[in-house]
């Protein structure tokens, strides 16, 4: 670390240079990043999947780019406009590469429903949605909607856009400032972070760009980026840049002190950021590609404010120097002058009389209580987590005035809500033309039969000619609407009765497979596969983790007991979830979304995301005070002063990254505001109740164990031993 912040020291002008052009080129791409993404939630490898390529190869219909277009008429029985609707529908199926018109349908009175099909992705699809709707007729009492999941996303795009500029220049940055000026004082030192920030930001979101045009990404990732990146960068700095200000009162030469500063807060940056790169790596081995580009996202930022901490904090350092951090007095002016009682945000010099150590002394002269007290808090908060109920997703949970959602509520009130997200089945023959023979037929009709008396089912529609037979004769589709919408328990559950129940009562001829596609089976192939292979995941995480922090804090007994902290405060969230949005808690007290699921995709990158996050002060923490430890050999000391060291900070980056998640839950998506609000809360809890009282509590009744690394497993994680010595208070 020595030679490598010499380094940077001597060239920091073609590092800051080099940056900036990251900046720079990363501000444009983020610029045209909207079109590329998309939130898709298909799972390869599953019958649902392999139903949706079957329908895309053989009947050009790719249902996740699909159009539903909506009339609202005067008199849906008359024919002659029923006819000219038709060839409207066909005109504007021209506006859609590979696209084309399905043949309209009744839904009631006033209201005649058709799709337009393609082989077009939703990322694809969605940027034709204006074309679409004005090719339809808007005259004589007609009134036309384009809806269908592209032309949701292509409605809700700008509404992401506007959510994540509130989150940011209303809420996020007025408070990221605001805590410099706290911590720093009037002083130039505080544009370091927010230089910093805007670096990695735009350098993760430059590089998202350029994988966006190989892989699908979600909508969600530039609102990961941009909000959580934020709350990492203003991290990493203000850690960093506070410990140099503190080594300039010890060390005369600017360069030493950045070189001290490196060795100690930037060596904790390092393990930090490693550590919330283990647990957004988890998303890079979830079975779904949502999941993943999600992951991508959130692994890159972690990567770029490493990157940055290593390259770019050291040369600003050397670049601003003694004076550029220095303090301007006028707080101090105010006390003296004005004799105004403001509080000492800075500390004081006798370290034992501070604020945090007080408070560490006073926990550990009764441990027991304050560990009894703090664990059986969270876990009281924890518990309702039990109640957890997941959902692929909903279109009850977003702004309802777009015309793309006001289409569908036209539709779902005219022929329930799930006509516009059906489930497909697919009947694969097993050879062309033999979809069409009688045997095969009988078991179709039997099958369409059985549908119909299920409770949840509205309609089924099949007869053996296109468009439900393919041209080459080999598959038959039925298209199933059911009552509820695709994510809901009643429509998951009848995904459920199909496979297991409903499609073996039927006699089929052999070789014939039958595939549950459309809405429905792909919202329970994503939440099934999911929650498969996470628990696997989770238990590789925490032992990448535990060896990481093994290495980190030299001890057996500290890495165990972050680990396990970490899991309460995910638990805490996850209850908290559950208290705010499905018992309706934040509905009463600040007007989010009540819902009875919580988004599937949710409680898995809560993890991934918390896991790494919430370790971010630990590693502050827990390093500060074995440094103390190494020194002096005292716990209790140790501990005192380790908290009062990073106590401030730890506060100050815990209020940064709340802000930043607030961010989310000031938007108007339920799924994230459920996203901002389980990160805000577990930050929360983790910043108060975990590092200032379980911690120390816990530290205090291990007391020497805490430390001990016996030397042969030393030599396996390549550090230096920490024998169990004798305590010297």
């Amino acid at each position: 670390m020595e030679r490598w912040t010499r380094w940077m020291i001597r060239y920091r002008w073609a590092v800051v240079a080099v940056w900036l052009v990251v900046l720079i080129a990363g501000f444009g791409a983020s610029s045209k990043l909207s079109a590329l993404l998309s939130n898709t939630f298909t799972m390869p490898g599953t019958d649902s999947e392999r139903a949706r390529t079957i329908l895309k190869d053989h009947y050009g219909d790719r249902s996740d780019g699909a159009f539903t277009v909506v009339f609202r008429v005067p008199n849906a029985g008359d024919p002659a406009l029923r006819r000219k609707l038709q060839g409207d529908l066909a005109r504007a199926a021209g506006e859609v590469p590979s696209g084309k018109a399905r043949p309209l349908t009744p839904g009631g009175e006033h209201v005649v429903y058709g799709d337009i099909v393609s082989t077009l992705s939703i990322a694809d699809a969605k940027g034709h949605t204006d074309e679409v709707l004005r090719a339809l007729p808007h005259r004589d009492g007609v009134q036309s909607f384009v809806t269908g999941q592209a032309a949701i996303q292509h409605d809700l795009d700008p509404i992401f856009n506007e959510d994540l500029k509130k989150g940011e220049l209303l809420i996020a940055l007025p408070v990221a400032i605001a805590i410099l000026l706290v911590v720093f004082g009037l002083s130039a030192a505080v544009t370091i972070p927010l230089l910093f920030a805007a670096c990695t930001i735009m350098g993760t979101l430059g590089a998202v760009y350029l994988i966006a045009h190989e892989v699908t990404m979600a909508t969600y990732v530039t609102n990961l980026v941009q909000l959580i990146g934020l709350g990492i960068a203003i991290d990493y700095s203000l850690l960093i840049v506070y410990r140099f200000r503190e080594e300039l009162t010890r060390i005369e030469s600017k360069d030493e002190a950045i070189v001290r500063t490196m060795e100690t807060a930037g060596r904790a940056v390092i393990f930090s950021g490693a550590t919330v790169a283990i647990g957004l790596a988890l998303l890079l081995f979830m079975p779904s590609p949502f999941m993943r580009s999600m992951g991508i996202g959130g692994f890159l930022i972690p990567l770029v404010s490493l990157l940055a901490a290593s390259t770019l904090q050291p040369a600003l350092l050397s670049l601003y120097g003694r004076g550029g951090i220095k303090r301007a007095g006028v707080a101090e002016f105010l006390r003296r002058r004005l004799r105004l009682p403001l509080p000492r945000f800075a500390g004081t010099e006798d370290i034992d009389r501070g604020m945090w150590a007080r408070l560490a002394h006073a926990i550990m002269g009764r441990p027991s209580v304050f560990l009894a007290g703090g664990a059986a808090l969270l876990i009281a908060v924890a518990i309702p987590a039990f109640a957890l109920k997941l959902t692929p997703g909903s279109a009850s949970g977003i702004p309802q005035h777009p015309q793309a959602v006001h289409g569908f509520n036209i539709l779902r009130q005219a022929v329930g809500p799930g006509a516009l997200s059906p489930t497909q089945i697919v009947v694969d023959a097993g050879a062309p033309g033999r979809a069409r023979d009688p045997s095969v037929q009988q078991s179709i009709d039997a099958l369409a039969e059985r549908l119909r008396q299920d409770p949840e089912v509205v309609y089924v529609r099949y007869r053996p000619a296109a468009p439900f037979l393919d041209a080459s004769g080999r598959y038959a589709q039925l298209i199933v609407a059911g009552k509820h919408e695709y994510g809901e328990g009643p429509a998951q559950s009848f995904v459920h009765r199909l496979r297991g129940a409903i499609v073996p009562s039927v006699s089929w001829p052999q070789d014939v497979r039958v595939l549950a596609g459309g809405g429905p089976p792909q919202g329970v192939d994503f939440i099934d596969r999911s929650y498969e292979v996470f628990p696997w995941l989770v238990v590789g995480v925490l032992v990448l983790t535990y060896l990481l922090l093994m290495r980190a804090f030299r001890s057996l007994i500290l890495p165990l007991k972050a680990v396990l902290l970490n899991l309460l405060s995910v638990g805490a969230s996850y209850g908290a979830l559950v208290i705010v949005f499905k018992w309706g808690v934040g509905h009463d007290l600040w007007g989010l979304y009540r819902f009875e699921q919580i988004e599937a995709w949710i409680p898995i990158f809560l993890f991934a995301m918390l896991f790494g996050l919430s370790m971010d002060y630990e590693v502050f923490l827990v390093t500060r005070m074995r440094e103390v430890w190494d020194e002096t050999g005292d716990n209790a000391r140790a501990v005192a002063e380790g908290l009062e060291r990073t106590g401030r900070i730890v506060t100050a980056a815990a209020i940064v990254m709340v802000a930043a998640f607030s961010g989310f839950v000031a938007g108007r998506i339920v799924g994230l505001q459920e996203f901002g609000f389980g990160l805000a809360i577990a930050i929360f809890v983790d910043a108060t109740i975990v590092r200032a009282l379980l911690v120390p509590s816990l530290m205090a009744l291990f007391g020497r164990w805490n430390w001990w690394l016996p030397g042969r497993v030393a030599r396996v994680v390549r550090v230096a031993p920490s024998p169990l010595e004798a305590p010297t208070s």
